[in-house]
């Protein structure tokens, strides 16, 4: 038997939502405490003067046979209560990524909108830095600030336009073609500079909410995976998309598709969706 959708709002007699800087949306999967460790780590580092709301999305979809999962989730919301300016839903099913963050596009009436995943950690209040970054120059629509890996490592996470032939060859082939993938990853770049990025990848992005909630948000058609080419496609259309290395955060990338078969098959289903949608994309050097 399926758990009915529960929403907690803790929001209630803080703040305006129409007063927000900012809004965050956070969706997750059974994975309690790595997304209790993002939420931890926001709460920390984000000053007061930055009025916020998060947004805890949970695709966990559990029955009631789930135990383990089921006291993990009820500890999790437990904590949460800790927090006035969380508002977490629990959807009954897996919605998949951007449906999951979708599901609060109509909510927030914030002026700049985070969509973080649950496996990203804070170590300096990076959002009061991106903020008063995009507030300099309104043709920025959304910012990608360093991604870091556990040793430090900035990871490849900024990309160029997507072909088929780069897709193909990031995930098939681990060996070679070292001129052509350092290209689609944007090596080339001084990272200590601001630059454009075609491609960024969608675990840690800053987006000014009226300009997400003009284009729709991400596109359903997506289940997971390529929804953040397509969606920084679409703003790069009418804004830019930056890379800001003014600050930066951590993030465990577990490339999963790399590493099931389940989960490579939804990978290319996304990327079939994907290059059907834009007119079946030609390949270029």
């Amino acid at each position: 038997m399926e758990m009915n959708e529960k929403t907690s709002n803790n929001t209630a007699n803080v703040h305006n939502p129409s007063e927000m800087l900012l809004s965050v949306s956070i969706v997750m999967y059974r994975n309690y405490e790595e997304a209790w460790d993002t939420v931890a780590s926001i709460e920390q580092y984000t000053s007061d003067c930055i009025s916020k709301c998060i947004y805890i999305i949970d695709n966990s979809a559990l029955l009631d046979s789930d135990k383990e999962m089921l006291e993990s989730k009820s500890i999790f919301e437990e904590k949460l209560k800790q927090f006035l300016d969380i508002t977490y839903i629990y959807t009954g099913e897996n919605k998949g990524f951007g449906k999951g963050h979708n599901v609060v596009l109509k909510l927030i009436q914030s002026k700049y909108h985070a969509i973080v995943n649950p496996d990203i950690l804070l170590s300096e209040d990076s959002f009061k830095k991106i903020v008063d970054y995009m507030n300099q120059d309104l043709s920025i629509g959304m910012v990608i600030p360093k991604l870091l890996d556990q040793n430090g490592e900035i990871q490849k996470a900024y990309r160029r336009e997507l072909t088929k032939t780069d897709l193909f060859l990031r995930m098939f082939v681990k060996v070679g073609f070292k001129k052509r993938k350092d290209f689609h990853t944007m090596q080339d770049m001084d990272y200590a500079k601001p630059f454009q990025v075609p491609f960024a990848q969608g675990s840690f992005l800053v987006i000014r909410t009226s300009l997400l909630q003009e284009l729709g948000g991400f596109d359903d058609r997506f289940f997971m995976y390529m929804e953040d080419a397509d969606l920084c496609k679409r703003v790069n259309a009418v804004s830019k998309v930056m890379y800001y290395p003014g600050t930066a955060v951590f993030h465990k990338w577990e490339k999963g598709s790399h590493k099931s078969f389940r989960l490579m098959r939804i990978h290319l289903h996304s990327a079939s969706e994907y290059f059907k949608k834009w007119n079946d994309h030609a390949d270029g050097n």
